[in-house]
């Protein structure tokens, strides 16, 4: 917009649509990685701040999450003859539901872009991907060499 002197004026501002209503504005998150006890984990106020025993409980339970989404992802294993296709596909859906779910959860924590919250979902992962393939080595094992 130009005046009659040729210099740019400022826009008028527009209204908003919202009259008679304050703006609430939501506090920024943490966007890089960072190291620290005080973090929002999956859910607003949780572990809390300055709380050292409910990070350490958050972490395991970002643990345990990676762990559960490693041991869901082995599909079921059906006998043909004993299950019909739709209740085995609806069994088979479950499990992956469940499993993404999971994942999902882990994948929220680490957006916390804590550096503890990343270490014990690696782990985590880590930790289940060794004990299915352990148990599923030791059951080929068994076949192979006897009990």
């Amino acid at each position: 917009m130009a005046n009659d002197s040729g210099n740019m004026s400022m826009p008028m501002p527009m209204q908003s649509p919202y009259n008679n209503q304050s703006i609430v504005y939501m506090p920024m998150m943490q966007m890089s990685f960072f190291w620290g006890k005080d973090v929002v984990v999956l859910f607003s106020g949780w572990p809390g701040s300055g709380r050292l025993g409910m990070y350490i409980l958050a972490l395991a339970v970002v643990f345990l999450l990676a762990v559960a989404a490693e041991v869901f992802s082995v599909p079921p294993n059906f006998k043909p003859r004993g299950v019909r296709p739709a209740a085995g596909a609806a069994v088979y859906a479950a499990v992956y539901g469940v499993r993404m779910t999971l994942a999902y959860f882990v994948m929220l924590a680490v957006m916390s872009f804590n550096v503890g919250v990343l270490l014990v979902a690696v782990a985590g992962h880590v930790a289940g991907s060794f004990a299915v393939k352990y148990r599923a080595l030791a059951a080929v094992a068994r076949a192979v060499y006897g009990p």
